[in-house]
């Protein structure tokens, strides 16, 4: 729509400069003056007002046709001396190439334009009177101060343009990266979670099946799976009700952290697998963060642990508030292959949990026998 209205402006100003132009030659008008020949004049005004129609599109062409067509048809003197018909239509391409043109082209076309002049004020006698100096070089500089600020103020605007869709851009992918840092974090924690608590279930039904003639054994074990399952089930509502509605999630029960590591190793401990919890230098106040990350590490590698440590009979944690570092390990003295390249879910998840704090992870077999989870989550910047 704005190109058709475009090109009606300029059919509409090609039209008026004709029609004025002709009418100056022929009526004729009191601004007609010298001598020159109808015909050749009307060709001038013709060529004159056909370049305004590029006037945009190619500027400077535009103003060396009107430029040519004026003094050229005055040089060989057949032409009159137009005002509606030569000078209103460089004043308008005096204008135009100020304001469309690009690059080097409004300085070039300037100096087309003062060249153009200064030839015919030396040249034309009507030209040389002091007060039509002033009017055509008064005219003609305010006409190319306008669209060079014009060309100014559209180029600032289309810079303004560009940076609010940049910004639209750079908005959106931050946003796509955060829905997809929420997803990741969401499946990490069900990794976690689930992981854990089916490995427990696992163990412990496994348990309750070899028990003979002890029904309070298997009771217990029984037990047991229904609290884990319970715990795990709780989790899963947490985390989906986070999904649904984060404002109530916000109001629920925190995550667990490190205090919560001694339940962890009973629950541990209760599948059978011989777990000892070491705490060095003194337990400090972490960020929810940070405390969510620490406990989600030692829970997956004891899960790792149960689940690939055959023959374990020792599995140590420790967390090591003594330095800038909280240092976690999870050592176990079983046999097993375990991946430590850390293609696995779990050691990913440890991976990008301490990646997020600008930590250290370090999980691989030890020399002699069993394995090994080593991180290191710096505190500074908790």
């Amino acid at each position: 729509m704005a190109r058709w209205r475009a090109h009606a402006v300029d059919a509409l100003l090609v039209a008026v400069v004709l029609a004025a132009g002709l009418a100056e030659v022929w009526v004729p008008f009191e601004s007609r003056t010298g001598d020159g020949d109808p015909l050749l004049t009307s060709l001038q005004v013709g060529l004159i007002a056909a370049a305004l129609w590029w006037r945009r599109t190619q500027p400077l062409p535009a103003l060396a046709v009107v430029c040519a067509a004026m003094f050229g048809f005055h040089a060989a003197g057949v032409a009159y001396l137009l005002f509606n018909g030569q000078f209103v239509p460089l004043v308008v391409m005096t204008f135009a190439v100020a304001r469309h043109g690009r690059g080097r082209v409004p300085y070039v076309g300037g100096a087309v334009v003062v060249g153009t002049m200064l030839y015919a004020d030396l040249t034309i006698p009507d030209f040389g009177d002091v007060s039509e100096l002033i009017f055509h070089w008064s005219v003609l500089t305010t006409s190319y101060v306008l669209g060079s600020w014009q060309r100014l103020m559209a180029a600032r605007a289309e810079e303004a343009q560009r940076r609010a869709i940049a910004a639209e851009v750079e908005a959106a992918e931050k946003a796509a990266a955060a829905v997809l840092a929420e997803r990741t974090r969401i499946a990490r924690e069900l990794h976690d979670v689930v992981a854990h608590a089916m490995s427990v279930m696992v163990v412990q039904a496994g348990a309750a099946e070899g028990v003979e003639g002890t029904p309070e054994e298997v009771r217990r074990l029984l037990g047991s799976i229904r609290g884990t399952g319970a715990g795990a089930l709780a989790e899963m509502r947490r985390l989906v009700t986070m999904l649904r509605d984060p404002d109530e999630a916000a109001s629920r029960a925190p995550q667990p952290g490190l205090a919560a590591l001694e339940t962890l190793v009973a629950e541990v401990r209760e599948t059978g697998l011989p777990v000892t919890l070491e705490i060095v230098g003194e337990p400090r106040e972490l960020p929810a963060g940070l405390d969510l990350a620490a406990y989600r590490i030692v829970q997956e590698a004891l899960t790792n642990a149960r689940r690939h440590a055959a023959s374990a009979t020792a599995v140590v944690v420790t967390v090591d508030f003594s330095g800038d570092e909280l240092r976690l390990g999870v050592r176990d003295d079983g046999i097993g292959c375990r991946d430590t390249a850390g293609s696995g879910h779990g050691l990913i998840g440890m991976r990008e949990r301490v990646t997020m704090y600008d930590g250290w992870l370090r999980a691989g077999a030890l020399p002699d026998r069993g394995f090994a989870v080593e991180a290191a989550l710096p505190l500074e910047r908790a």
